[in-house]
């Protein structure tokens, strides 16, 4: 490893801590009463969109949602991938520390009984509701299911707040024990859309709210903007072919450690890629395939946004959007060609940076005049699309991580202390910084302290692998076979990753067995195609953080 990486890491970790203790108290609300919540999760979205500055996507709803919303530029997940990132925002923790790293384990058993982001609002009052993928289904062993079922879990160890039951949901649409539960694909009837399902869905829940005298907590999730679709195929037509260009970096970096390429086997799976007879693991897809991927990709995005745009048309009608803090946010990117890649499951930016937008009524924009339609529906097909910029834009680096304390600082509940280290015991604590601050607009633009500076401010995200070479079970293996974890500090200047040995069993990194490093510089490097971990420019900038952590100390 070269001189001070671990190092480098642990500075990390200390300034995070350093600007975390600076964090400020949310201020009240500007309303007494409790604002609603209304959380949109989709599934494997990167910032594909206009008010992110793409010229090619058209996303007319969600720019619209952005115009009245903050949006953070530079927002990251912990792990690229749907359940453990979805478990950490949705608690607040990083991965570390759920332990949950892939599809297969259940983290309540592997790491502690911690509450979760709609469990704290409805321990505060709110309704808790769910439509779609929210949290990713997790997988009990059968014994242990057999057991809460005839409620006699208790006997083995103490009890769960949250445990996922055939049945999750009662028949008044709250939930059971706390657990925002998702509706598989599998239980839509055929011909139906997901996505649209889950719209109106949400729709009849938003209705029946408006009988009910608590403020409600709404989950809605979106499925994958990715193969295979399952979208109408006419949103094709909004990207020609002939339009779609190719990924500016679409070869797999010549530095690149093999330990940190993601093969992408769950696409070499499908029929139409296998017939491509594609060699494995770094077979390039021929440049016309690419583009068919690339405009379904961008066609699901702007059918998507469709879903989108009639679930706040329909806040709006129901008049509450006055009332309603609206969190648009992905649980990860994805890579469409970059680095020859063709999924998630990576620690570079395009599979790691996500979109996050808060709007809250009365404080990122006006509260709407009686009869005013913050959010009237925008059909993406229109000829006529109006530019929409952006609301107030915030373009530190902040984690996914940090919706959970945001959120209950915005509703006007309690932010949840810091968690301590461990925190495995604690059961209410939050590892992710509160993000309060950058609502206070008269305090920061007076106070420069407030302002904070942006070379301070860390992203963290984490890969694990079974094996240093691309092999079936690299993009998902399960736990007991993580032999590696990559972890990855990104700042505003460059991003950096060290892949050490890693022990499933004590969910332990060893820093000491450091297997690869990879080290981008963001300005002569935007893309992260040129590894300087072993080059002398990177050892000297590893040397000049290494003076800077000891001089902390």
């Amino acid at each position: 490893m070269p001189p001070g990486g671990w190092c480098l890491l642990c500075f990390g970790l200390v300034l995070s801590s350093v600007c975390a203790s600076a964090e400020s108290a949310a201020p009240s609300n500007l309303t007494t009463a409790p604002l609603n919540v209304l959380l949109i999760i989709v599934d494997d979205l990167r910032p594909s969109l206009g008010c992110y500055g793409d010229k090619l996507v058209r996303s007319p709803n969600i720019d619209q949602l952005a115009s009245h919303s903050l949006l953070f530029q530079n927002a990251f997940a912990q792990q690229a991938v749907c359940a453990p990132s979805r478990v950490s925002f949705l608690t607040g923790r990083r991965p570390d520390t759920t332990r949950l790293y892939d599809f297969n384990s259940y983290w309540r058993v592997h790491a502690g009984n911690f509450s979760t982001l709609p469990q704290y609002f409805k321990e505060n009052g709110y309704v808790t509701m769910s439509v779609g993928k929210v949290f990713h289904p997790e997988y009990l062993p059968i014994i242990v299911m057999i057991l809460h079922i005839a409620g006699l879990f208790h006997l083995i160890i103490p009890p769960l707040k949250s445990m996922r039951t055939p049945r999750c949901r009662g028949p008044d649409g709250e939930l059971h024990a706390n657990l925002l539960c998702p509706v598989d694909i599998a239980d839509v009837p055929e011909g139906t859309l997901p996505d649209k399902q889950s719209t109106e869905q949400a729709i009849r829940l938003l209705e029946k709210t408006k009988t009910s005298t608590r403020p409600f907590f709404l989950a809605v999730g979106y499925h994958k903007p990715h193969i295979p679709f399952r979208y109408p195929k006419e949103f094709q037509k909004l990207y020609p072919l002939e339009n779609i260009t190719l990924a500016p970096d679409p070869e797999v970096p010549a530095g690149l450690p093999p330990v940190a390429y993601n093969p992408w086997m769950d696409i070499r799976q499908r029929e139409d890629v296998q017939a491509l007879n594609l060699s494995v693991p770094y077979g390039p897809i021929p440049v016309d395939f690419q583009r068919k991927i690339r405009q379904s990709y961008f066609a699901s995005i702007s059918y998507l946004d469709t879903q989108v745009g009639h679930l706040l048309s329909a806040l709006d009608d129901l008049q509450l959007a006055n009332s309603t803090i609206i969190v648009f946010a992905s649980d990860h990117g994805w890579a469409l060609g970059e680095h020859g890649e063709w999924a998630k499951y990576s620690n570079f930016d395009i599979t790691t940076r996500v979109p996050l937008m808060f709007y809250v009524p009365g404080r990122t924009a006006p509260l709407p005049e009686a009869g005013e339609k913050l959010f009237p529906y925008i059909d993406p097909f229109s000829s006529v699309q109006e530019l929409m910029e952006p609301g107030r834009q915030v373009t530190d680096l902040v984690e996914l991580l940090s919706l959970s304390p945001t959120l209950a600082g915005l509703a006007g509940l309690h932010v949840p202390p810091r968690c301590p280290v461990p925190s495995f015991h604690v059961e209410l604590c939050r590892e992710g910084q509160n993000l309060m601050k950058h609502f206070q607009v008269e305090d920061v633009e007076g106070d420069p302290h407030l302002r904070g500076n942006p070379r301070e401010s860390i992203a963290y995200s984490q890969y694990p692998r079974p094996a240093d070479s691309p092999q079936w079970n690299s993009d998902k293996p399960s736990l007991k076979d993580i032999k590696v974890m990559g972890y990855s500090i990104r700042t505003i200047d460059y991003r950096y990753t060290v892949w050490v040995g890693f022990s499933p069993h004590e969910f332990l990194a060893n820093f000491s067995d450091v297997h690869a490093g990879e080290l981008y510089f963001v300005d002569s490097d935007p893309l992260q195609d040129h590894n300087m971990y072993n080059d002398s420019q990177g050892k000297d900038l590893l040397r000049a953080f290494d003076a800077i952590f000891l001089a902390n100390h």
